[in-house]
């Protein structure tokens, strides 16, 4: 198994490489700096709202799912059509409680008008998200890795279209930007549509009472985590835009930094998506866990720490190289949201081992906490620090959730300390924060070169990650 990781997460690197940091910090940036940064904000305030109740749309059935066909592969046929009608009705659930929920902030007829195209985005993104658990549940990695990127190479050709052609010269309605958005998500769904009816020989939904109560039953305990996890993930943006005269704009400052944590964020969830259905078949049959989660987690702390060192030092540099307005007040935000990169990533392989182990209790107790956690840190942050006391609220937030779940992984699965790589990680940081300390004063672009190439020395000369151990792994036998 530790040779199927690495070879499919080295597909899914160089994919989402080449794809997905672009789509960010190229086009996305870019709308922000066309639309500006307050009709952004507002955008982004929308669309944290569309994220927030997002979760009735799916009420854990995709992790559920992608768990249950990779211990079960035979049952895809038989519950893909008896999933389908459930997913029907919770469509019409979650634009209920969305719109609801904007009439009780009090957003305009406008905003709300916006949120609908939003609302129907976040029903194709779940659509294909929920097609995708089936194809990775099947163990067809690579396709699920050519679909995990599809949707942004058709963002770019047409946003870049509507950027570069279309509004050449003049303002640019952020809601051409939301419109690309419906058109790239629905062809997405459609080719994998066509992927997964292959695979479960035709489509014929049905309406099985008993079916649907057994599977939202069983998958309620995702539904539970996610929607807590995602309140303290998504709420700083639409607390900055409610709480504070200047909402929107501090909206924007904020999506200023956090874009360039989600576009390193994107690239942590790779792991958590490809470790998924690989953890639940080895817990399954009854496999031991261990090597691989060292594996990934040496793998995914090695490049967290490196990208968290070089963003902190060099967050100012960074903002100027993308943004002509507000980079004083987004930099200093940038600077403590990078580090919630390190924590995510820990969660990301950790909190990914206990789903697939079901072990969803603790993981729920753990998010609840959290959330009201984040909450009452922005409450008290937000009106003192605007975007900088919500970066914070995240990163505290964050760091002590992640902990939180190693530890409940390393005793439920009797994890031995390797106190060898606990040496290896600190050593690897305090070379990290040497070198970059060394280079502060540098050309950001020099200094970020220097960074790298010595973050992936350091990572061999520490041996956090062993290069003979990786030749092992990649020379094992496939499945192993």
């Amino acid at each position: 198994m530790q040779r199927t990781f690495l070879t499919n997460l080295a597909l899914l690197l160089v994919l989402n490489l080449l794809v997905k940091p672009f789509f960010i910090l190229g086009i996305d940036a870019e709308v922000q700096v066309r639309a500006g940064t307050e009709a952004y904000g507002s955008y982004a305030a929308l669309l944290s709202l569309s994220f927030l109740l997002n979760i009735l749309l799916d009420l854990g059935i995709t992790n559920y799912n992608t768990r249950n066909i990779a211990q079960h592969t035979h049952l895809l046929k038989k519950h893909f059509s008896g999933i389908i009608g459930v997913r029907l009705v919770l469509v019409g659930l979650y634009a209920i409680v969305t719109f609801a929920t904007a009439w009780v902030l009090g957003y305009k007829l406008e905003q709300v008008g916006l949120l609908a195209v939003l609302v129907l985005n976040q029903v194709l993104v779940a659509t294909v998200l929920y097609l995708r658990s089936n194809i990775a549940g099947a163990q067809l990695y690579t396709t699920d890795s050519l679909l995990s990127v599809l949707d942004r190479v058709l963002l770019i050709g047409l946003v870049g279209w509507l950027l570069w052609v279309r509004y050449a010269g003049v303002p640019f309605p952020i809601e051409a930007f939301v419109w690309a958005q419906t058109a790239a998500y629905a062809t997405t769904a459609l080719v994998a549509l066509v992927i997964v009816l292959r695979r479960a020989g035709g489509l014929r939904i049905t309406w099985n009472g008993a079916f649907m109560w057994v599977v939202l039953r069983q998958s309620f305990p995702y539904a539970l985590l996610i929607l807590l996890m995602t309140f303290y993930y998504r709420t700083d943006t639409v607390m900055l835009e409610r709480m504070l005269p200047d909402g929107a704009l501090q909206a924007g400052i904020y999506a200023q930094g956090f874009r360039f944590f989600e576009a390193f964020n994107m690239l942590g969830y790779l792991f958590a998506g490809l470790l998924l259905p690989m953890f639940s078949r080895m817990i399954k049959q009854r496999e031991d866990v261990a090597p691989l989660t060292g594996l990934a987690y040496r793998l995914v702390l090695a490049g967290a720490l490196a990208v968290a060192v070089a963003g902190s030092f060099h967050a100012r540099a960074i903002m100027d190289l993308r943004y002509d307005e507000n980079t004083a007040q987004s930099a200093p935000a940038f600077a403590v949201l990078i580090w919630c990169f390190t924590a995510v990533c820990t969660t990301y392989i950790f909190g990914t081992l206990l789903t697939a182990a079901g072990d969803l209790k603790a993981l729920n107790w753990m998010a609840a906490c959290g959330m009201l956690l984040n909450i009452g840190l922005n409450l008290f942050l937000i009106p003192r620090y605007q975007a900088l006391g919500a970066a914070w609220a995240s990163l505290i937030t964050q760091g002590l959730t992640a902990l939180v779940q190693m530890t409940i992984a390393t005793r439920k699965f009797r994890f031995a300390i390797p106190w060898k790589g606990v040496f290896s990680a600190l050593a690897y940081a305090a070379g990290l924060l040497a070198l970059a300390w060394w280079s502060a004063g540098w050309p950001v672009g020099k200094a970020l070169l220097v960074l790298a190439f010595g973050a992936m020395a350091l990572a061999f000369a520490t041996r956090l990650i062993d290069l003979r151990g990786l030749r092992q792994a990649i020379a094992l036998p496939k499945g192993r």
